[in-house]
């Protein structure tokens, strides 16, 4: 098993930063392909970033290539998400999600689900 716990959302003004750090724990990550998703309020989860258990390949959503960044420590089991140049509509619950398979991060699936962390970007 493989719990995910999410960090670093808040409150930030538009064209702000933030940095969302998903520490692993109970198995390592480095075997994992990980994805971020988010979820805004009435809309359904979207596959946001994801990462190759190497970080040699990764995926972004067409809304958030160009500001957001996905990389991994696996030396610290742990995953991020830069944000930069935020929106109001980046505004949603994060999570992070691992998986054997990278495809499967990249259409909304995953084995092992955090708990999200809000982020709300204001105009």
């Amino acid at each position: 098993q493989v719990q995910l716990v999410e960090s670093g959302g808040g409150l930030v003004q538009a064209g702000g930063s933030l940095r969302l750090t998903c520490a692993a724990s109970g198995r390592t990550i480095s075997s994992y392909a990980m994805g971020w998703f988010r979820q805004a309020p009435g809309k359904e989860r979207e596959s946001v970033a994801a990462i190759s258990w190497s970080g040699g390949t990764t995926y972004y959503a067409d809304s958030v290539k160009g500001r957001f960044t996905i990389s991994r420590d696996n030396a610290k089991n742990t995953v991020y998400l830069q944000m930069n140049s935020l929106k109001p509509e980046d505004t949603a619950v994060y999570y992070c999600a691992a998986d054997s398979i990278l495809s499967r991060l990249r259409v909304g699936d995953g084995n092992y689900w955090g708990q999200g962390t809000q982020v709300t970007v204001s105009s």
